[in-house]
């Protein structure tokens, strides 16, 4: 085969005092990179605490210029399914475009102009927060910036049927640093999320600590978000083949 693969599992944890020592979900992933620079990435994501519980089945599409295509969505909240979608960017006519279903939607299709450049596709695994981080410009040092994304979900679980949404956040580049997780020790690049707008859905999202390998795959390695979630994420398993 002529691509490279890069898959792992991401461990979610919590500082709340009754998560406490407890894996409160786990996403696994999957990154197919292909001789032409394009990706695929996949992940599954199973979000125990809070409640309802999610899982989540993503497949996303970058080209080789590292723009977004193509994002396909399945959701089960509660063991209930919740809806699918697909996401589609019409680059050629700058538009967005959204073919979904579930059960509280009906049948929807949308289309909604990119109004501009665009950074990527938010597609809610962490490990695609951690991906989208290559839109920074290394060559810059340490800085802050606003990032423009397209999301199938505004809430912060992403758990809502798949619709179009734009999403503007800040993007810091904080530093390199190395970090030991259960699946070994790596240099890293230090990012931080900000949300100092009016927030995703409606509410503001607490800052998102990421440290991100140092190399082309920029994979998560640890996470941290405080405020209302008190969220930890830890790389535990990676192979790269």
């Amino acid at each position: 085969m002529q691509h490279r693969t890069v898959s792992g599992k991401i461990s979610y944890t919590s500082t709340k005092p009754e998560w406490e020592g407890r894996e409160r979900g786990r996403e696994w992933f999957t990154f197919t990179h292909h001789g032409d620079g394009s990706t695929i990435m996949r992940a599954r994501c199973e979000i125990e605490e809070p409640e309802p519980t999610v899982l989540r089945d993503i497949i996303y599409h970058l080209d080789a210029d590292n723009r977004p295509t193509d994002l396909h969505v399945h959701l089960t909240l509660g063991d209930d399914y919740l809806g699918s979608g697909w996401l589609h960017a019409d680059w050629e006519n700058e538009v967005i475009d959204c073919e979904s279903f579930g059960p509280s939607i009906g049948r929807l299709s949308q289309r909604m102009p990119m109004g501009g450049a665009i950074d990527g596709f938010g597609t809610h695994p962490v490990v695609g927060d951690g991906f989208l981080t290559q839109c920074m410009d290394l060559a810059k040092g340490p800085h802050k910036r606003m990032i423009r994304v397209f999301v199938p979900s505004p809430d912060h679980r992403g758990a809502t049927p798949p619709l179009i949404s734009e999403v503007n956040i800040g993007m810091e580049y904080v530093g390199e640093e190395t970090v030991t997780v259960a699946a070994g020790t790596f240099d890293c690049r230090h990012y931080r999320y900000y949300d100092d707008g009016p927030g995703m859905g409606g509410t503001q999202h607490p800052d998102f600590d990421m440290w991100i390998t140092a190399d082309e795959d920029s994979l998560l390695v640890k996470g941290s978000i405080d405020g209302y979630m008190m969220n930890r994420y830890e790389l535990v398993e990676l192979d790269r083949f």
